[in-house]
């Protein structure tokens, strides 16, 4: 009999996380060919989260919890929530009741016909339209930096096998980014479609920020594409400063009494100087991530776990 491990991130979800639990057992009864566990990681949650996971440990055997010492991302939730795992298949969703537990079968059955991983793809969201926008530019980054299949629909939830997330777990840098690490485990990916719900409380809890520093793991962590980016600007700035060098030169030699032009020289040395600044800083970016994982910076320091054996 196969195992599946449910891991959820938790963060200001002490109202919403008791429903989807129940939905998870639900769900489960129908399928009695798999054992399954559920695993909460609470994010360090201002609100009563850990209580509500203390209380669903008692109450259930199968319900196990984490509780973060301080908030690192949820991203670093699901690397926990990964490595305490002990599922031939690892399901990941939402806190928040929007991604549909009773329609898990769906990414079972896909991982069953031979697929290494399975993302659910939702026709209608329900999201904000900033956190619209965010997962557009999450999905144009990570087809463009990380290679990811054009027609692949990432999102918060999917279904890896146990070899792919055992891949993933090995990843120990302080800036996990989970796409990238599916995509850097297999290609063998499928989606599904199912329903995406109204959140049934309170807002995303990503602001922009936290939006920009999600979208910065992703390309100074798993690809080096914005450094030679940043070497093809550099020779085309070249190029093009070379050529009006020449231009210049003989325009001058042309009409000497053509004013050299001071405008335009600010112009070109303030377009340089900040695409220096640009670059340069670009290249501090993956500098101070290296210095920092070279100091052993933690994913995530963990202050309690409960139901553990």
């Amino acid at each position: 009999m196969k195992k599946i491990s449910f891991v959820i991130p938790c963060y200001r979800s002490e109202h919403t996380l008791p429903h989807v639990v129940a939905e998870i057992n639900e769900k489960m009864k129908d399928m009695n060919r798999y054992e399954y566990e559920i695993i909460l990681v609470n994010d360090c949650s201002p609100d009563a989260t850990m209580e509500t996971i203390r209380k669903l440990c008692e109450e259930q055997a199968l319900v196990r919890g984490i509780g973060f010492a301080r908030n690192f991302g949820q991203h670093s939730a699901l690397m926990a929530g990964l490595r305490h795992s002990a599922g031939d298949y690892v399901v990941c969703l939402d806190d928040d009741g929007q991604t549909p537990a009773n329609e898990v079968d769906k990414l079972l059955d896909k991982l069953e016909e031979g697929y290494d991983a399975v993302y659910a793809k939702y026709e209608h969201k329900h999201h904000s339209a900033f956190r619209n926008m965010g997962s557009k530019v999450n999905e144009l980054m990570a087809r463009m930096m990380l290679g990811k299949p054009a027609d692949l629909y990432v999102s918060s939830y999917f279904a890896v096998k146990r070899f792919v997330a055992d891949d993933m777990i090995r990843y120990e840098n302080s800036y996990p980014y989970v796409i990238g690490l599916v995509l850097r485990a297999t290609g063998n990916i499928a989606n599904v479609v199912v329903n995406h719900r109204d959140r049934e409380e309170g807002t995303s809890g990503y602001t922009l920020s936290k939006l920009l520093g999600l979208w910065l793991n992703g390309f100074t962590a798993f690809s080096v594409k914005p450094l030679r980016i940043a070497t093809g600007i550099g020779a085309v700035s070249a190029a093009g400063g070379f050529l009006y060098g020449i231009y210049t030169i003989i325009k001058r030699l042309v009409n000497p009494a053509v004013p050299m032009g001071f405008s335009s020289t600010m112009a070109a040395i303030v377009f340089f100087g900040g695409m220096i600044m640009l670059l340069l800083g670009m290249i501090g970016e993956y500098i101070g991530r290296i210095y920092i994982s070279l100091n052993n910076s933690p994913q995530y320091v963990i202050r309690e776990k409960v139901n553990f054996k």
